[in-house]
């Protein structure tokens, strides 16, 4: 029987390594398939994108000719959760098979992230480092290696650049069912995080976790079967 895929796409600084941790925890009928941004882990040659538009073009790219073989649903956290929602427009644009769902973790809706006046990518390093660290997402052997500050700095701020120059449109909801998980210390507004619902036809799921931004390290399996609970129905019906 066929498996859904479920394509993860990395947080800001991620790779398609990221998400590692949640392979672990995968029910059998899930293939998990973690993309990859240009200028870092696999691709690590190409240049870096700053465009956003150039970025969901890209994955698109990636995931063009697996929309058709199999049931799949796409995954995101933080800049990857926004790039998730952008991807699923993408796909509706090119007229292609929809997700089945939407899974998107630590980030506001889209218009909250296109008024937000924070420009971390414009910061003097030490006020940088200082940003990154507050998140809770880098270890300390990271932040506290020079090296290796130097070469994940230019991939932040990259990052940090498409996501803080997000411009929202406005378009036809999503006909797609959107599940959206924020951790409970994190900084944003409740407000801003039912935001999602613009972006959605039907009812949003929307749940809380202990923690800061980076509380899916913690709660991989809580995480994989919030996903795994939600697709296992369509996974029944492809089997009748």
């Amino acid at each position: 029987m066929e498996k859904i895929n479920l394509f993860c796409l990395p947080f800001a600084g991620g790779s398609k390594y990221s998400y590692r941790l949640f392979e672990e925890h995968l029910p059998s009928f899930l293939n998990l398939i973690p993309l990859e941004y240009p200028g870092r882990g696999t691709r690590m040659s190409e240049p870096l994108k700053e465009d956003i538009r150039q970025l969901v073009h890209d994955l698109y790219l990636q995931v063009e000719n697996k929309l058709d073989r199999a049931p799949y649903a796409i995954y995101g956290h933080s800049m990857g959760g926004l790039l998730c929602y952008l991807l699923a427009r993408k796909i509706r644009e090119e007229g292609r098979m929809p997700p089945l769902h939407l899974f998107i973790t630590g980030t506001s809706g889209p218009a909250a992230l296109s008024r937000t006046e924070k420009k971390r990518h414009l910061l003097d390093k030490k006020s940088f480092i200082e940003e990154i660290r507050n998140l809770n997402g880098s270890p300390d052997e990271i932040l506290q290696n020079d090296e290796l500050l130097d070469f994940i700095e230019p991939i932040l701020r990259a990052d940090f650049k498409v996501s803080e120059n997000y411009a929202h449109t406005r378009q036809e909801p999503l006909d797609i069912p959107v599940t959206v998980i924020t951790g409970t210390r994190e900084d944003m507004k409740p407000e801003d995080i039912r935001l999602w619902q613009q972006e959605a036809r039907n009812p949003v799921d929307f749940r809380r976790m202990p923690g800061h931004h980076f509380f899916i390290f913690k709660y991989p399996y809580e995480i994989v079967s919030i996903i795994a609970k939600k697709l296992l129905v369509h996974h029944k019906s492809y089997q009748l």
